[in-house]
């Protein structure tokens, strides 16, 4: 399993240096193609994965990704508005057929894992996005690599023992110093090429960190998902790993933290 683990890893890092280097439209159509493959996996946990309301959502997310791709974000209001609206006409005319969580799934899928996810390629286009978008990286990958090694050194008050028994508020506290520490080294690396950003140390710094609180909030909800529909991965898409949800769940919520915490901080 450590191999299998560690291999697929490796992978993930390589295609995550190719897609996001790219930037542009190669990087929005990774991004488009991971967040369906994630809302599929959630929509399935959520079991209306083949029903008209999941079919309704994947309409939705494709138009969203659409309008991003012409850079149409004025009719972006329109895209959740016409899925919300046409889901309940459904459950209006099919009544009693579909219940009101399978309207509220729909809609919450499409901003649980296409809109947030979508922050990763809105990061990128940003002035410096090319160096900011590893922001997000550093803060979900940084927190969780930072959280496991202080956990396992100093863990001994639990976190949330009933939804992650393993994790531990001392390494949840390490996660996010680790983070804001990587951001800042970061910057320090590549501060003269975010002309951007007035202070760029203390930007990354304040924002890896923000983000690394976020991230393991994305960890935790994630999991608490799975547990209320009795599922231990989401899929097996990523050996070792599990599905898209398994392995994205922080990034989900990383990537509009580091865009919003860099726009307001920067």
């Amino acid at each position: 399993m450590f191999w299998t683990r560690l291999i697929s890893g490796v992978v993930l890092v390589l295609l995550a240096l190719i897609f996001v280097i790219s930037g542009g439209k190669v990087l929005l159509a990774a991004t488009a193609a991971i967040s369906m493959i994630g809302l599929f996996e959630l929509y399935r946990a959520l079991k209306i994965h083949d029903k008209p309301m999941g079919i309704v959502g994947y309409a939705a997310a494709i138009a969203y990704f659409g309008l991003l791709w012409t850079a149409d974000t004025e009719y972006m209001m329109l895209v959740f508005i016409g899925l919300l609206m046409v889901c309940m006409t459904i459950y209006v005319v099919t009544f009693p057929k579909y219940q009101t969580e399978e309207v509220t799934g729909a809609v919450f899928g499409l901003f649980y894992v296409p809109v947030m996810l979508s922050y990763l390629y809105q990061t990128r286009q940003m002035p410096d996005g090319a160096y900011l978008v590893w922001l997000i990286f550093i803060s979900s990958w940084g927190c969780d690599t930072c959280a496991y090694c202080v956990g396992m050194l100093f863990g001994k008050h639990r976190l949330a023992p009933v939804l992650s028994p393993k994790k531990s508020v001392e390494g949840a506290v390490g996660g996010v110093l680790g983070a804001a520490l990587l951001g800042l080294l970061y910057a320090t690396f590549f501060q003269d090429n975010m002309l951007n950003v007035e202070d760029p140390q203390l930007a990354c710094a304040l924002a890896c960190g923000i983000a690394a609180v976020i991230s393991q909030i994305g960890d935790l909800a994630a999991s608490a998902i799975k547990r209320n529909h009795g599922i231990k991965d989401y899929g097996h898409l990523i050996p070792g790993h599990g599905g898209i949800l398994d392995r994205f769940d922080s990034m989900i919520f990383t990537a509009p933290a580091i865009f919003f915490a860099v726009s307001f901080l920067k």
